[in-house]
């Protein structure tokens, strides 16, 4: 069962942000998902998703650092992953900070509303943050972190999705796209995966 995954690009980053996780063309900053799309491509058509959260995807990266030499020779970080409806988001940051860019906000509101849409309201999801291999792999999975975090704050703040349906967890370099390109500008994203049904969420 094949499941659907959609990118989305808005905004061109700044020359030189090499840690951001994500980096677009002026090109391709034209581009807008519709809702519609977003949805579709974070709704799961799985019933029996692997189990995946952040603390565990979390200990798992770091057991992956244990691995040295070039990118290429590493095993894979985690293939279940791939089984997730899941869609690749570029998000704009300030050079090596967490502060998300206000040109972001509009990326961050599309993906809001698709988590509020009835479909997906009884839905979770992980906030996945990746860069490059530019950088030390300590600070490259501490820069991911909490511009993961800064992704789900902005969405459960600002955007009001209840923060029990969002997880966050920065994968550093450990999970490149690209490993034979470790530098390349796709390694720099950030993924939201569908991880499952939440069940009866008690009332606040």
């Amino acid at each position: 069962m094949t499941l659907s995954r959609v990118t989305l690009a808005f905004g061109a980053l700044c020359a030189g942000a090499a840690l951001s996780l994500g980096a677009v063309s002026p090109a391709a900053a034209q581009a807008f998902t519709p809702n519609a799309e977003i949805v579709q491509g974070l709704t799961s058509s799985v019933s029996d998703v692997p189990g995946v959260s952040a603390e565990a995807l979390r200990d798992l990266a770091k057991a992956h650092m244990q691995y040295q030499g070039p990118p290429e020779s590493r095993p894979p970080l985690a293939l279940q992953l791939d089984q997730l409806a899941q869609i690749n988001v570029e998000i704009e940051f300030d050079l090596n900070s967490a502060m998300v860019k206000p040109s972001s906000y509009r990326t961050l509101g599309a993906i809001a509303d698709a988590m509020h849409n009835p479909v997906l309201l009884g839905y979770k999801f992980l906030v996945v943050g990746n860069t490059d291999a530019t950088g030390t792999r300590e600070y490259n999975m501490k820069l991911s972190q909490e511009r993961a975090d800064a992704i789900a704050q902005a969405l459960t703040s600002t955007f009001r999705v209840d923060p029990r349906r969002i997880e966050s967890v920065g994968l550093g370099e450990e999970a490149l796209q690209n490993t034979k390109n470790p530098d390349a500008a796709i390694n720099r994203r950030v993924q939201i995966f569908n991880i499952g049904r939440t069940g009866p969420l008690p009332q606040q």
